[in-house]
């Protein structure tokens, strides 16, 4: 595809809503965005204060011209410039994810946005809507299907390879609000995800279960239609976090794909027909006087991660995902990049490639229609269906 890039000769441009100054999603963003050279970053919103936001841009290494103070003056400039931004990145709060994301398609923008695709199913239903009314596309920022070896699992299924499919497990484990954050620092985030009006129907869903349930559905090619779900509230007592419809946690759930077989879930079956395993894998073991391959001699063993606390500060620099996320997503936001740049470049030149499998905003919708039918199955106490969506 490198002669696409070469026909349409030039990278197309990229502006930023949101990820300022610190912000590690923003500096993943932009430089996957590069990566391949397919496009250039030109400027943005880095703030939800307009001076802040320009002021960022400007340390960030943007000109000043397009260190723009909302979303509504970088539209309006970048519509007026014969340079102007063919895409918007939108790596923002979640409850303004819908609102640019419409505001961008109707000015005639790319989108590629982080999840969780908008509020409520509604909402992803006139993002997918806008998307096609305005001819463009709408890329959702779910790295991991991205990564070469799901992509793989991926082929392998529609290859006929498993055979049919009879079980789907898939596990997404964080520890990032294992404990009462509210209790310590304060930060920009914290201020927004643990605020139940903004941050979604359900924290966990919106934060990491969406990851989860669209990973089983992009390497499956499933989709699921009905959901038993087992949702609480984590922490306890009249301090606990504040979460709309009361759901914080997932701690299990089951769904079922059109055909009545399992598609995901906590079931312990074992089909080794129908599941991906691990060949091998590498590992070093340099045992020293006083460590022996399982831990210090005398002491508990225990596993330590990349970023831990603890790790001496060089260490930890050299990590380039946070804590939690594995490395190499970069290069997964790349690929998604690389293909939404692709096809944008082949419309353009009135050309026709093969569809790439980034997310679209279509698979967005239906992970919002899957929380929905989570919330429910909860409040009914038994399955629930999911919408179809768009």
């Amino acid at each position: 595809m490198s002669d696409l890039r070469t026909r349409f000769g030039r990278p197309l441009r990229l502006a930023i809503v949101g990820g300022g100054p610190g912000a590690w999603i923003g500096e993943m963003h932009r430089t996957a965005a590069e990566l391949d050279g397919h496009w250039r970053v030109v400027g943005g919103v880095f703030s939800s204060d307009a001076a802040r936001s320009r002021n960022g841009g400007i340390a960030m290494g943007f000109d000043a011209g397009r260190s723009y103070g909302d979303l509504d003056e970088l539209l309006d400039r970048e519509k007026r410039r014969p340079d102007g931004a063919d895409a918007v990145a939108i790596m923002t709060p979640n409850d303004t994810h819908y609102p640019f994301a419409a505001a961008a398609l109707d000015a005639g923008l790319d989108v590629v946005g982080d999840k969780p695709v908008t509020h409520d199913l509604a909402q992803a239903r006139d993002l997918v809507a806008r998307t096609t009314k305005n001819g463009r596309l709408y890329a959702i920022a779910h790295g991991y299907s991205a990564y070469p070896m799901t992509r793989y699992a991926r082929h392998l299924v529609r290859e006929g390879v498993l055979g049919a499919l009879r079980l789907v497990q898939v596990e997404y484990i964080q520890s990032g609000l294992a404990t009462r954050l509210e209790d310590g620092p304060s930060s920009n985030r914290l201020s927004w995800i643990l605020d139940s009006q903004r941050s979604g129907l359900a924290l966990v869903m919106s934060a990491i279960g969406c990851h989860a349930q669209h990973l089983a559905c992009f390497a499956s090619g499933l989709s699921i239609t009905r959901v038993a779900a087992d949702l609480g509230r984590a922490g306890s007592g009249p301090q606990g976090r504040r979460l709309h419809v009361g759901i914080d946690g997932i701690r299990g759930r089951r769904a079922r794909d059109a055909d009545g077989h399992a598609g995901c879930g906590r079931r312990r079956e074992r089909h080794p027909a129908s599941r991906l395993r691990r060949k091998g894998h590498a590992r070093l073991v340099a045992p020293g006087g006083k460590l022996s391959a399982t831990g210090v001699q005398g002491e508990p063993a225990r596993a330590i991660g990349r970023g831990d606390p603890g790790l001496p500060a060089e260490i930890i620099a050299l990590g380039r995902a946070p804590r939690g996320h594995p490395e190499g997503l970069r290069e997964a936001f790349a690929n998604i990049y690389r293909e939404v740049a692709q096809e944008r470049m082949a419309r353009a030149l009135g050309e026709t490639i093969a569809d790439a499998p980034y997310p679209r905003i279509e698979e967005g919708a239906h992970t919002m229609a899957f929380i929905e039918a989570c919330i429910e199955s909860q409040r009914r106490g038994d399955w629930a269906a999911v919408e179809k969506s768009p």
